[in-house]
């Protein structure tokens, strides 16, 4: 019995969320080609920096090891939505 929805796969993309502390500069940009940046500050905390974008589960290892390798703890990791 099918549920309607799409399951998730390792070699298909979907949308994530990857939350870090901090702000990171506009070099980023230039390594996360096809995520949206963005850092929402609200007052009295750190800034935390959401990136977002479409990738399959191996492009997402990559971008969590790059992350790591930064020194980059994660706030939170999420699946937007999956097609």
């Amino acid at each position: 019995m099918s549920t309607g929805k799409p399951t998730l796969t390792l070699h298909r993309p979907v949308l994530y969320q990857i939350m870090v502390p901090g702000m990171l500069d506009e070099n980023w940009s230039d390594w996360a080609t096809g995520l949206s940046i963005t850092t929402t500050n609200e007052r009295d905390s750190q800034p935390v920096t959401v990136l977002t974008g479409e990738m399959d589960q191996a492009a997402l290892h990559g971008l969590l090891r790059r992350l790591y390798g930064l020194g980059l703890p994660l706030l939170a990791v999420r699946c937007v939505a999956s097609n």
